[in-house]
């Protein structure tokens, strides 16, 4: 069964904001999602500047874009602009099963509030 954009980001948006301590704001146009006194782990976007997508963008560790997108180059792919800084997109309308889904939201979600909780350099403890 065919689920439109707007339930694919609605389910999305379910995991997103069933992490601790998130919100959701529009950002650069889209829904985009943070971490209170963080940072953003998550963003939808609905054919971004024409590209054909239906999209969740999520932060990742070091060296998961690159096997997340050997393992599947039809559902996960490097986004424009946030794709240079690690970031995954992962395209919701491929079939992608939602426990995927929501694993890989929540490993963005954990990446980016740990590296909130690490001191910056200079930065007494």
């Amino acid at each position: 069964m065919y689920e439109s954009p707007n339930e694919l980001f609605e389910t999305a948006r379910g995991f997103c904001l069933s992490h601790p301590q998130t919100f959701e704001k529009l950002s650069h146009g889209s829904p985009a999602f943070f971490i209170e006194k963080g940072g953003c782990f998550a963003t939808l976007w609905d054919n971004h500047h024409n590209d054909g997508n239906v999209a969740l963008l999520v932060a990742a560790p070091p060296g998961m874009q690159e096997a997340m997108i050997e393992t599947d180059s039809a559902v996960f792919y490097r986004p424009p602009y946030v794709g240079p800084s690690g970031w995954i997109g992962v395209r919701l309308d491929k079939g992608l099963p939602w426990v995927e889904v929501e694993d890989v939201i929540a490993t963005a979600y954990e990446f980016i509030a740990a590296k909130r909780k690490r001191p910056t350099k200079g930065r007494a403890s």
